[in-house]
């Protein structure tokens, strides 16, 4: 008897184990069936043949499962977005001034709308087939045979990803309609921002595809491209290049209006008509391959004269101020995940303090081009065709207390260059860079009345200098010592270089850096002491904040409130400072600024254009010159100004940024100085309550025996 019940027990045991594997393989056998069977497929190989493939294989199978988990999430989120607003273009958006009014540029136009003021809408059937055939044949040549996706495109984009570590091309055109109409939500910290929008619109499009026939997606799209400055829609683009309706549009017109639309302002056919020319010709070629014309065709088409209406004023290419704007505003769009119309944008920007400084750049700039030794075309010569090559300005205004930017000038005029020079240009800042040397070795006890030789260097003198590098001074001349504050106010480069020598490179970086400049641009050798390197306008000008503001810097920035039709805020902004500096060195620093205006490189400040409220700044002018310099402050306002060539030629000899910066700058005070809201007084009223601050001047003629130097003298 004891021996059966022992095993009846076993016999239940394995019962019991059979139901627990089978119970094993529902719950995860089947998960890992696909690698159990690459096991077996390989079994039988050799090893150097048989866990390459294993890996290979089962890397494959993950990529298939992760594949499949993201397109349901971004299936998902896709199916957030309403497809109505394919059909129905965004509503005006209105952008204000700071006193309310829609913005405006310099001729007084209002140029402060988005979307609605100067868009007509087409049905498909008003639209000649040539010009769906050319834009077939550019944009998506197999529109017509594919979905969403053209699946050879995408495989050129991921070719293209691998070698050259760049994501481009490959939107369809109905991708480009999902990218168009809706303002993609922001992505996940761990999914890079263009990948995430590619992704996104690509499911979009999967799900225009279903929604809507090809003739549909075209129409909407036809009507959603943008043709340059305020042109929206094939029907706008028609009567301001050809003074026609979309529907009476000739052969060439249609390949000319498909091929500006990938650069409308690079290829305008009324600044550059020979490049316009080169892109309606290519698209000839692209019918061609498409089977849409034959070659015949396409020579006698390609014969025909560029027909372009002789008013380009219809052309509203807006202002450098609203390109700023814009800027700001598609990125705050995407964050916030707003949509892009039917919007009250109010801005910072100052009306008066715009036309001021707009008035000035061009009223300097003109009588620039009238001096004898100027060399250069003159505004005033220039056809209106090609890039202009005119001497420009720029500059950018920013109320202290707040970072809020009250006024920004990118060139002398908007439609006749849209390179935003406020903005985008990198130009070398010369001794622009010089308060920032000396706001490094203030803040390590070094004094503005301490002595420094300002003799000429000697080789190996600077640690890391090249021996050939021997910087000398403006004026040719050479001292054997003088005060630490005389080599900033006099703008000497020797001394100054010693100055910034004893801070030592990194640290005058690290302050470049919490001031705003871009440092991964510097590079680390001595010759960036002198301003060697580029900043744009709005960088200088934010950095030099910290003056006035005792080391505080807010960050700039260019729209106060996103409302809704109903007046519903939706988003606000305010100001953000960041501690740029100690206040104590900020505070020196700026003292010696303020003598700089009175006695130093900018005296003419008062002493030429006669503006005595108090003020503080530095000039800067690189060798050439080809760029001229002047940042300075108020208690109320900071502003760069810069003077220029394109090109980076020089702009005229013995030029400086005394001379050519300098009188805008005062221009835009003065005129800021008159109005009502500005208030200027004292700089740094508070400074005497810092208690690191030097508690009293010492006088230039001190002995300097008196003095500890903590400077070696050579």
């Amino acid at each position: 008897m004891p021996p059966r019940k022992t095993t009846k027990k076993k016999s239940n045991r394995k019962s019991a184990k059979k139901k627990s594997d089978k119970s094993d393989f529902s719950a995860g056998h089947f998960f890992f069936s696909p690698f159990y069977l690459i096991g077996a497929l390989t079994k039988k190989l050799p090893n150097w043949l048989k866990w390459p493939m294993r890996i290979g294989f089962s890397g494959g199978i993950f990529a298939l499962f992760a594949g499949l988990i993201l397109s349901l999430v971004y299936f998902i989120i896709a199916c957030t977005y309403d497809l109505k607003e394919v059909e129905v273009m965004p509503a005006r958006t209105e952008i204000l001034d700071r006193d309310g009014n829609v913005l405006k540029n310099s001729d007084g136009q209002e140029i402060g709308y988005l979307h609605g003021k100067n868009r007509q809408i087409v049905t498909y059937d008003e639209i000649p087939q040539h010009f769906v055939n050319a834009l077939i044949a550019q944009e998506d040549k197999r529109f017509r045979s594919h979905g969403a996706i053209d699946l050879r495109s995408m495989a050129r984009v991921a070719f293209r990803a691998v070698t050259r570590g760049k994501l481009e091309g490959g939107g369809t055109i109905s991708m480009q309609l999902a990218r168009n109409s809706f303002v993609l939500k922001k992505p996940k910290e761990s999914i890079p921002r263009g990948i995430h929008r590619k992704i996104l619109e690509t499911f979009i499009a999967i799900r225009i595809e279903s929604k809507f026939e090809k003739n549909e997606i075209l129409e909407h799209y036809m009507n959603r491209i943008f043709w340059g400055g305020s042109i929206r829609g094939v029907e706008v683009a028609s009567r301001t290049y050809f003074d026609k309706p979309a529907s009476e549009l000739t052969l060439q017109q249609s390949a000319l209006l498909v091929g500006i639309i990938r650069a409308p302002n690079k290829f305008s056919p009324f600044r550059h008509p020979d490049k316009a020319v080169m892109q309606r010709d290519w698209v000839f070629e692209k019918m061609v391959e498409n089977k849409a014309i034959s070659q015949e065709e396409a020579d006698r088409a390609k014969e025909a004269p560029l027909e372009i209406s002789t008013s380009r004023s219809k052309v509203q290419a807006g202002s450098y101020a609203l390109d700023a704007i814009r800027r700001d505003l598609d990125r705050i769009l995407e964050e916030e995940n707003l949509r892009d119309g039917g919007l009250i944008i109010e801005t910072t920007l100052d009306p008066n303090i715009q036309e001021i400084a707009e008035r000035s750049i061009e009223k300097r700039l003109s009588q620039l081009e009238s001096r004898s030794g100027f060399r250069h075309q003159k505004r005033s010569d220039w056809n209106g065709q090609g890039d202009p090559k005119y001497v420009q300005g720029a500059a950018v205004v920013i109320d202290n207390n707040n970072g809020a930017v009250l006024a920004i000038v990118g060139g002398r005029n908007a439609k006749e260059s849209q390179f935003n020079r406020a903005l985008q240009s990198r130009r070398q800042i010369g001794s622009l860079f010089k308060p920032f040397m000396f706001l490094a070795a203030f803040d390590q006890d070094i004094k503005p009345y301490d002595y420094v030789s300002d003799l000429r260097l000697k080789p190996g003198e600077i640690t890391g200098d090249d021996p050939n590098w021997n910087p000398a001074n403006s004026d040719g001349k050479y001292f054997s010592k003088i005060r630490v504050s005389q080599a900033l106010i006099d703008s000497r480069n020797t001394s100054s270089i010693r100055v910034a020598s004893v801070a030592g490179l990194e640290s005058v970086i690290e302050v470049a850096r919490q001031s705003g400049f871009d440092t991964e641009k510097i590079a680390r050798v001595p010759s960036s002491y002198l301003g060697s390197w580029g900043a744009s306008p709005e960088t200088v000008a934010s950095a030099y904040t910290i003056f006035p503001n005792g080391g505080t810097r807010y960050r700039p920035y260019y729209i106060q409130r996103i409302k809704d039709r109903s007046g519903k805020t939706l988003w606000e902004n305010g100001p953000i400072a960041y501690q740029a500096t100690p206040a104590a060195p900020a505070l020196e620093v700026s003292r010696v600024l303020e003598d700089v205006n009175r006695k130093g490189t900018a005296r003419a400040v008062t002493l030429t254009y006669g503006f005595r409220a108090p003020s503080g700044g530095k000039t800067g002018t690189t060798n050439g010159p080809n760029d001229a310099w002047y940042a300075g402050y108020t208690s109320a306002m900071t502003c760069a100004v810069w003077v220029g060539m394109d090109r980076g030629e020089t702009i005229i000899k013995r030029g400086s940024g005394a001379s050519l910066a300098l009188p805008i700058w005062v221009d835009i005070m003065k005129g800021a100085d008159r109005l009502p809201d500005i208030k200027n007084g004292p700089i740094n009223p508070g400074r005497a309550q810092v208690v690191e601050a030097v508690e009293e001047d010492i006088p230039l003629a001190q002995p300097v025996e008196d003095i500890p130097s903590a400077i070696p003298v050579n």
